[in-house]
């Protein structure tokens, strides 16, 4: 169990969700899946993705963001991309008001944690080291934590076990340095793309609020590569078909579209190529 903001007890509710970059060609998420299982026979696991490109944690802190408000509370949030699997990097449970989230700490938690610090503050946030075996596998492989170390301490988790009964508290985590938008030498936003979906949409690190202190409003200019975008798109279909398009998308980030098209392969782009925003008549 774990405690809520208002030091009500809150029960995990059983249902555990899983991203990892380990693909869906392998028996790897089978086999974490088959060891949660047999710990806690009862839980809904819930798949969120398994194409975060490998090693890439800033992919996967960004894809977690994106879905775990929306989950009831007392949710667990899995998240296995480790390329430090097996290294002196701690494993790692951050607790929530309203969920639980169990990675590496190499940075992968990165966004859940500063949303929690600026939703709740510290004094109702913990993280705890997972650092006692009785929750592990017998055996530990010195390569596949997912199996043996994390997937068995979700369901043990998911299954009743208390959170301060898995390790140390600590008192912070492992933050990913993340980039932050920047005004450029002649005004506007320098901002870069951070992830390109299934539908080769372009989303970047520009949310509204920067766009707000930049003073730059709809009718915007977003200039990337060669190509220019004029203004902001409230949907897809603001523009013609194949047509590029800028607009905020549902992860409330700058994105770059084309209409029934890819904004990644009609441009040539793909995450960490610079975007820039600018005023109207400006550039």
């Amino acid at each position: 169990m774990q405690l809520a903001a208002d030091g009500e007890r809150m029960i995990h509710n059983g249902v555990i969700t899983l991203t990892t970059d380990f693909g869906i060609t392998d028996s790897y998420v089978g086999t974490m899946k088959g060891v949660m299982l047999r710990i806690a026979p009862a839980a809904r696991l819930v798949d969120i993705t398994h194409a975060i490109r490998p090693q890439n944690v800033q992919q996967a802190a960004y894809i977690l963001q994106t879905f775990y408000g929306y989950f009831p509370p007392g949710t667990i949030h899995l998240v296995v991309v480790d390329p430090g699997v097996g290294s002196q990097r701690r494993a790692i449970a951050l607790s929530t008001p309203e969920a639980t989230f169990v990675a590496p700490d190499n940075g992968v938690l990165t966004y859940a944690w500063r949303d929690a610090l600026d939703r709740w503050g510290a004094s109702a946030c913990a993280v705890y080291e997972l650092a006692d075996p009785r929750f592990w596998l017998t055996h530990v492989s010195y390569t596949f934590h997912g199996r043996d170390i994390f997937a068995p301490v979700v369901a043990h988790l998911a299954a009743g076990a208390s959170l301060d009964a898995l390790g140390p508290r600590l008192a912070s985590i492992v933050e990913a340095e993340l980039e932050q938008p920047s005004v450029g030498r002649t005004g506007g936003l320098i901002g870069r793309i951070i992830h390109v979906d299934h539908f080769g949409n372009c989303i970047t690190n520009i949310m509204p609020q920067h766009l707000e202190e930049a003073r730059l409003n709809d009718k915007l200019s977003v200039r990337i590569i060669d190509q220019r975008i004029m203004g902001l798109q409230h949907t897809f279909a603001d523009v013609p078909l194949g047509a590029l398009v800028a607009l905020i998308g549902s992860s409330s980030r700058l994105e770059l579209a084309v209409r029934n098209g890819s904004a990644a392969q009609t441009l040539g782009v793909g995450p960490g190529d610079i975007v820039r925003v600018y005023g109207a008549g400006t550039e």
